[in-house]
């Protein structure tokens, strides 16, 4: 901004200031000289009283300068935004407004409101840590608002307390918002409701880019679900974006097209004005020899009649200009013979005149049959392409339901692990349950020969505790190796996760030089087609692959159950050979009951440990469940797209051919075109 319009703006609100009664403020005073030459007006963590913002809002109204206007953390008062904001209303130079950090309530959420129904320039709006979503009623008006605005893009609205209520709200004004692109509502209330009622408003939105909702105690699977629209919006928009410039490179092309073909006809009628000029003027020729002929024919009529005036005269000379009349005779003769050979060359000149204007009349009436033939071959070649891209969706619909199968199978070999685990695990309980039945058994057994054998249990105490030892190392082996084992699996569940989004990735950028090249080029049709099936032959390789990948990984779950369970009966043998010893050594059945529970505690643990890898390895096929729906959704998202650009091509090529047959219709060689 200009030095010299920044001093007017600071001498306008010093001016405003002194006609309202109030004060200027320092500190917006020295802001406003520091920040000459910007076209930034940043007044952040400056705390602005009412009467300063109902003067900057006055300022404001009709203000052309400051394209970007931040107020964030200035401890505004409800009244003092609210006259800033109405200020705003009529400003139609401000891109991008800040309010962080203001506590906006219910008045500003009005005014908020207001803005964004009247104001048509503000591209960006930032409400972080406001508390907008508090009050109901007001944040309702505010979505009203929001939902009647064409022109903001981006909103932040970070830490404003909205709740479901406040997200239904929300839902109902993005259903009617055709603008914005960026939507940050992270750390707020909204919860599972809000959530859906989000998700829902998607589908009718087309327009949304980016939604981020973190912090707001909403499920994995909504969040997964909002962000698989929103790169189906940033695809479609992709899409939009190509689909446009296509249509203007075939404008361009049906320009060009145009002005050629305007170009031939003026050139043709440019030679047939030659032409009709050179008729004209070999006419005009002819004309003025036949004139000059007539004229010499009246000059020898004239001379005959002095001669015959002199022969009446001079009758009594006749004998002695015998000879003169004779030879007078011949050169009347010489004459006529002179005057019908001019009239016969004129006449043969005019015959080939007329046989050249026919014959260049037959050369243009076969251009403009050769032009019909080229345009039935080119509606014949559309036609073979619209065969063999309802061929290419019959394959690719064949596809789909390869696909189908394929994954019916995985979850119902999903569901048999699921029973086969849930088997082991009630057969593993019944077995714990026999064995504390058992125990409880042989302690009321125990119990009768306790004053017995007191004697001789200091021995076996130490090597009970041995033996506990060894166990515990055991056990912590055991826990380490399924802890190694639990990382490796996840490790592969990664890489085949990560693996399968670069192929996703490979055959996604594939299918768009794809699309690109076909946009080129109608006649590389066939080719595409071929790329396409082994594309397709590609990714059912590649899903075998993974299905062999899960199923290894099956059987590397099956292999360390049975790890599992020899390790258990293992466990079982030792406690058998303990109990044997704890009839001999009752004085440490209490250190053996410890040493149980122990037991009990680490098997315990084991078998969370084996319930998180079985979860881990469920999560893992209902990722990869969700991976394939995506990409069946993705491929029917870009058959939709290709049979709707080949539609258009279509149509365009239709268009095209309408519009060349009514301008030569229109044109004035339309009586030359054969009838069909």
């Amino acid at each position: 901004m200009p030095a010299a319009e920044m001093d007017d703006f600071r001498r306008s609100y010093a001016r405003l200031c002194k006609e309202s009664g109030a004060e200027p403020q320092e500190s917006v005073l020295q802001h406003l000289q520091e920040a000459t030459g910007r076209s930034r007006m940043d007044f952040a963590t400056h705390s602005l009283s009412v009467d300063t913002c109902m003067v900057l809002g006055k300022l404001l109204q009709d203000e052309l300068q400051f394209t970007e206007i931040v107020l964030s953390d200035c401890m505004l008062s409800e009244e003092g935004a609210k006259l800033l904001l109405h200020g705003l209303c009529t400003n139609t130079v401000a891109k991008s407004l800040d309010l962080k950090g203001n506590n906006l309530r219910a008045v500003g959420a009005e005014a908020l409101a207001k803005l964004l129904r009247q104001n048509k320039s503000v591209r960006s709006l930032t409400l972080e840590w406001n508390n907008l979503g508090i009050w109901e009623e007001s944040f309702a008006l505010f979505c009203e608002g929001l939902g009647a605005n064409c022109t903001l893009q981006r909103l932040d609205l970070r830490n404003n307390q909205i709740n479901h209520q406040g997200a239904g709200e929300l839902s109902m004004a993005l259903k009617n918002n055709s603008s914005l692109q960026e939507l940050d509502l992270r750390w707020n209330n909204i919860g599972l409701l809000g959530g859906r009622a989000l998700l829902n408003c998607l589908h009718s939105n087309r327009v949304l880019r980016q939604l981020e909702l973190a912090g707001n105690n909403i499920p994995s699977d909504i969040l997964k679900a909002v962000d698989q629209a929103m790169e189906r919006n940033q695809e479609r928009q992709n899409i939009l974006c190509k689909s446009h410039n296509m249509t203007r490179v075939l404008s361009k092309e049906v320009l060009c097209l145009k002005e050629e073909k305007a170009k031939q006809f003026l050139d043709l009628m440019d030679t047939v004005d030659r032409q009709r000029e050179e008729i004209t003027r070999s006419n005009r020729v002819s004309a003025a020899r036949v004139g000059q002929l007539q004229e010499a024919l009246t000059e020898q009529h004239s001379v005959l009649n002095s001669l015959k005036a002199k022969l009446q005269m001079t009758e009594a000379a006749l004998v002695l200009s015998e000879q003169k009349v004779h030879s007078l005779g011949e050169l009347q003769s010489t004459a006529k013979e002179e005057q019908a050979r001019l009239v016969e060359s004129h006449a043969k000149e005019l015959q080939q005149l007329k046989k050249d204007s026919a014959d260049r009349e037959a050369r243009l009436h076969h251009d403009l049959s050769a032009a019909s033939e080229k345009n039935l071959l080119l509606r014949n070649e559309v036609d073979e392409l619209e065969r063999k891209c309802k061929g290419q969706q019959e394959q690719l619909f064949q596809v789909k339901e390869t696909l189908t199968h394929t994954t019916a199978e995985l979850k119902l070999r999903a569901v048999q692990a699921e029973e086969r685990l849930e088997m082991e695990k009630r057969r593993f309980k019944q077995s714990l349950e026999d064995a504390e039945s058992l125990r409880l058994k042989e302690v009321a057994q125990m119990t009768h020969h306790l004053e017995a054998i007191e004697h001789s249990l200091q021995d076996r105490v130490q090597r009970l505790e041995t033996i506990r030892i060894r166990l515990e190392e055991e056990l912590s082996q055991v826990k380490a190796a399924a802890v190694v084992e639990q990382g490796r699996v996840e490790e592969e569940l990664i890489k085949a996760k990560h693996q399968a989004r670069l192929e996703e990735q490979q055959q996604l950028d594939h299918l768009k030089e794809k699309l690109r090249l076909m946009a080129q080029s109608r006649d590389e049709a066939q080719n595409y087609c071929l790329q396409q099936k082994q594309a397709v032959a590609e990714a059912l390789g590649k899903e075998s692959q993974l299905s062999v990948q899960l199923e290894g990984l099956k059987r590397r779950m099956e292999e360390l159950q049975q790890e599992l369970s020899s390790k258990e009966q293992e466990k079982v043998a030792e406690v058998n050979k303990v109990r044997v010893e704890l009839q001999e050594q009752i004085g440490h059945l209490e250190a053996e009951r410890t040493a149980q529970e122990g037991l009990r505690e680490k098997i315990s643990a084991l078998e969370r440990q084996l319930k998180v890898l079985s979860s881990n390895h469920r999560e893992a096929l209902l990722d990869k469940d969700s991976e394939i729906s995506s990409l069946l959704e993705k491929l029917r998202v870009r058959e939709a797209e290709i049979s709707r650009m080949r539609e258009e091509e279509a149509q365009r090529a239709s268009f095209l051919q309408n519009a060349i047959m009514t301008y030569v219709q229109g044109s004035p060689l339309s009586s030359f075109i054969p009838k069909k």
